[in-house]
């Protein structure tokens, strides 16, 4: 197995940058990743400091696929996320949209959490369940060089929980070699990852990369064991959340042999979603791959 040791920290989508690994189709790899606030949170006194380093989301990479081309894509299989230091941190800060309603007068509140049994110690008296994902992951676009902050066709920071350990990511190649990235690794979030923070870690991660020829996607897919889904990302959330429902219609009349307005109809009764950070409008339309069986 090849390793990606912790390196120089990324915070764009470059395919400018030297790649630090070159891999063949097919193999798993190690990769160390630095957490969302650059290591600057490490204990509950700590503080972000922007003038040292100030953008968020750092990213390990990029990793040179061999043969891949534009038109293909990645299968990016996450075989497993752990903690690096066994704990994780989160912070408020700007409310943003919620100060209409909550006001601005938010304290700062860093919070460091250990990590152990299976379990994130939020307190005394309440665990969370460690639930792993990656933030961000994405492939270097052909135009362009977009930053870790927000999410688009090449992935980036999606912040959609079922970018975890056992399913499979799909991600459009742009460039010659894909220049894959990832990193901000969280511990666990919700749905929304309302305070722009989830529960941020180092990670040691390991993933298997797999090249589809000649297969163009339009943005980036996962694949679950029971489900499939399309990630969009924009505002207002709800062209985002149309978009990503008519990508899984089309990838359902694709792959899987369902006339599109069939399709429709059946997502009408039974889709689900999934939200990435609100503020950046990501969603995921998703359904049961059980339903995809006999197209109706």
């Amino acid at each position: 197995m090849q390793r990606l040791p912790l390196g120089p920290l990324y915070y764009e989508f470059s395919r400018h940058n030297e790649p630090r690994l070159r891999i063949q189709p097919g193999e798993t790899m190690f990769v160390e990743t630095e957490d969302a606030f650059s290591g600057q949170v490490r204990t509950n006194a700590d503080r972000r400091d922007k003038s040292k380093k100030p953008y968020g989301n750092p990213q390990t990479g990029p990793i040179w696929v061999e043969g891949a081309e534009p038109g293909d894509s990645l299968a990016v299989k996450i075989e497993e996320i752990r903690p690096s230091l066994g704990q994780c941190a989160t912070r408020t800060s700007d409310p943003k949209q919620l100060a209409e309603w909550l006001g601005t007068e938010c304290p700062h509140g860093t919070h460091v959490c250990p990590i152990k049994d299976g379990q994130i110690h939020w307190s005394d008296s309440l665990t969370i369940p460690y639930t792993p994902m990656l933030g961000c992951i994405g492939t270097a676009p052909d135009m362009g060089v977009p930053t870790t902050f927000p999410a688009g066709p090449h992935g980036g920071n999606m912040d959609i929980i079922e970018t975890a350990p056992g399913n499979i990511v799909y991600l459009p190649v742009f460039v010659p070699g894909a220049y894959l990235y990832l990193g901000d690794a969280h511990a666990a979030m919700g749905h929304g990852e309302l305070s722009a923070s989830g529960l941020e870690m180092p990670s040691h991660t390991i993933i298997t990369v797999n090249l589809a020829k000649g297969k163009k996607i339009a943005g980036p897919r996962i694949e679950t064991p029971t489900e499939i889904m399309t990630i969009v990302s924009g505002c207002p959330m709800e062209r985002a959340s149309a978009e990503a429902f008519a990508r899984l219609i089309l990838w359902m009349e694709a792959d899987y042999g369902w006339n599109r307005w069939r399709a429709y109809d059946i997502l009408t009764h039974v889709a689900r979603t999934s939200m990435g950070y609100y503020g950046l409008g990501t969603m995921a339309a998703k359904i049961e791959k059980r339903y995809l069986q006999n197209p109706a």
